[in-house]
């Protein structure tokens, strides 16, 4: 059975993979026209956003590491010059002091910017060892980016309505930080060798049982 679960998991990924290079192809479009679609049409499109991002407004999702290196990925509000709303951008990673003892200080980038960079649909709910609890004071420090919690957070700043999902900035956008986004926390490659791994020793346990089992 968890051969079977990791064949199917090689299905997934190779899904996933399949989507974001077919989207990757399209032409970045405006996020004022997608507020209302499903989450399935909006993973992984590429998106055009204009507007200011919010100063010392930001969230610094923990537990980000990078060549070895503990970090940050850094997660600004954006606030649309159209007065439609507010994004939030992921601008990439940062690293972070080691021994947890500050948080570090992003840069700020002043006035109106114009970015590119694609939406991301989380594939499932994160993990986490307790409920994820936000403080009042900014920057905030998060476990995982569950727009239900974060979405309330942001309103209560301007007021505005939030774009449900997060857009992941393109690399040398203004704002943009260290930017390698992985599609996948594990390839196809390696679902598949866990399977081989599981029928092997499934096949060794059947082994063993019809010894055990023989006169």
């Amino acid at each position: 059975s968890l051969g079977f679960w990791q064949l199917q998991r090689v299905q997934e990924k190779a899904h996933l993979a399949a989507a974001f290079e077919e989207r990757q192809q399209q032409a970045p479009v405006p996020v004022s026209g997608l507020w209302d679609k499903t989450a399935e049409s909006l993973a992984y499109l590429p998106v055009q956003l204009k507007g200011s991002f919010l100063p010392d407004k930001y969230f610094l999702l923990d537990n980000q590491v990078q060549h070895g290196q503990f970090g940050y990925d850094v997660l600004r509000i954006l606030q649309l010059s159209d007065g439609d709303g507010t994004v939030l951008v992921n601008l990439g990673w940062m690293a972070g002091d080691a021994a947890r003892r500050v948080l570090p200080a992003v840069p700020m980038v002043e006035g109106t910017v114009e970015i590119s960079g694609h939406i991301y649909v989380a594939p499932g709910e994160p993990f986490m060892l307790a409920e994820q609890q936000l403080g009042n004071a900014w920057p905030k420090l998060i476990q995982a980016v569950e727009m239900d919690k974060l979405g309330p957070a942001v309103a209560t700043l301007q007021g505005d309505r939030v774009f449900p999902f997060p857009v992941r900035i393109d690399a040398g956008e203004p704002g943009a930080l260290q930017v390698d986004w992985q599609l996948v926390n594990m390839s196809p490659q390696t679902h598949q060798g866990y399977a081989v791994q599981w029928f092997a020793m499934a096949a060794v346990l059947f082994v063993f049982f019809l010894f055990r089992s023989s006169n």
